[in-house]
């Protein structure tokens, strides 16, 4: 009887463990598994901006272990360049790629995520999205056009760009046609100049052909791959309309919020790891590249004279005050922005900047 109910009992107690184990393969199979797209502004495989989509995309398929997967385009492979916003906030893709300032028809408030003319570096307005509120504004924002927001990259102090005629006063920044997005687009405006739009795409053959004078970029990596050295060889610096830009991630609200929470918290320190990625990659190539342009290509490097820096900067808080002035989402915003850097350039004064100088005695 006792060998019996031993017998019984053990039994028993495989069948559940068996039981357990099909019970527990059956929930995994189950888990459900998303197909997304996800729309970019940048030329396909483009080096950085274009592969840190697709770096991001591959991220988050291994994280999940294949529970998402993310079909990547480039621009004009499904979307224009420009149409990607909406196309993500309608659904039709999940995702997109690209960068806030581009948004400044949809909210003026936009521009501000991704750089504030003479603002903060990449670390100090990673400190503010993060750490300072900036993130929470970025989605209260977004929200009205049913998308959640979040950094998916940085590129760093930019140069101020490539211009077809040697800038040696303010005077020839007058009549001046320069690709120039964003806030800097608007200074230069304010300084005589034209400011024009171009996806990166089209920046190329506009300034070969002269139907632009001058354009940024981004820095001396991605102009290399750009070959706009091909067509003017004034290089400027420093990038005073964009020193630290963020670069973002979108996603359809809708879409996300159906994804299980785990997904969920993938998704989100996916792209937190793309932003530290690009600055990465842009800190180790863009050390290699200027030293190619410059030995090899013969381009000719050049400060931006001071008293074209300080119209510059005048000009930048003018056109600032008057965007919030007229705007109560972006007093919000830059209120936020401008008291977290005001802080944070206090101790980089100390830490950053003081360590430079010494490094240079």
């Amino acid at each position: 009887m006792i060998k019996r109910r031993d017998f019984i009992k053990k039994t028993g107690m495989g069948a559940l463990a068996v039981g357990s184990m099909v019970t527990g393969a059956e929930a995994f199979a189950a888990k459900p598994e998303f197909k997304w797209k996800m729309v970019t502004t940048w030329p396909k495989n483009f080096p950085v901006l274009g592969t840190n989509a697709n770096y991001l995309a591959k991220t988050i398929e291994q994280m999940s272990g294949g529970r998402i997967r993310i079909k990547v385009y480039g621009a004009n492979e499904f979307v224009p360049a420009f149409e990607a916003f909406d196309a993500v906030s309608r659904g039709t893709a999940q995702m997109g790629h690209g960068a806030a300032y581009y948004w400044k028809g949809k909210s003026e408030a936009a521009q501000f995520f991704t750089a504030i003319p003479f603002g903060m570096t990449a670390q100090e307005v990673n400190g503010w999205l993060y750490y300072g509120g900036g993130i929470a504004l970025w989605e209260e924002l977004y929200d009205r056009f049913n998308l959640i927001p979040t950094a998916a990259g940085n590129t760093g102090v930019q140069m101020a760009g490539w211009f077809r005629k040697e800038i040696n006063s303010v005077d020839d920044l007058k009549g001046l046609k320069m690709r120039i997005p964003g806030l800097g687009g608007e200074v230069l405006k304010r300084a005589g100049g034209t400011p024009v739009s171009l996806p990166g795409g089209e920046i190329f053959t506009s300034l070969q052909s002269g139907a632009i004078d001058a354009t940024e970029w981004v820095g001396p990596y991605n102009d290399m791959a750009f070959g706009l050295y091909k067509a003017a060889k004034n290089y400027y610096y420093p990038g005073w309309h964009e020193p630290g830009s963020t670069l973002e991630t979108f996603i359809n609200k809708d879409a996300f919020v159906q994804l299980p929470s785990d997904l969920q918290a993938i998704v989100k320190h996916a792209c937190k790891d793309a932003n530290m990625d690009m600055i990465s990659e842009f800190t180790a190539k863009n050390n290699m590249a200027l030293g190619t342009l410059v030995n090899k290509h013969k381009v000719v490097l050049k400060p931006l004279p001071d008293d074209v820096l300080k119209k510059l900067h005048g000009l930048s808080h003018t056109v600032v005050q008057e965007i919030i002035d007229r705007d109560s989402f972006s007093k919000k915003v830059y209120a936020s922005y401008n008291g977290f850097q005001q802080q944070a350039m206090r101790w980089s004064e100390v830490s950053e900047y003081a360590f430079m100088r010494a490094r240079l005695l």
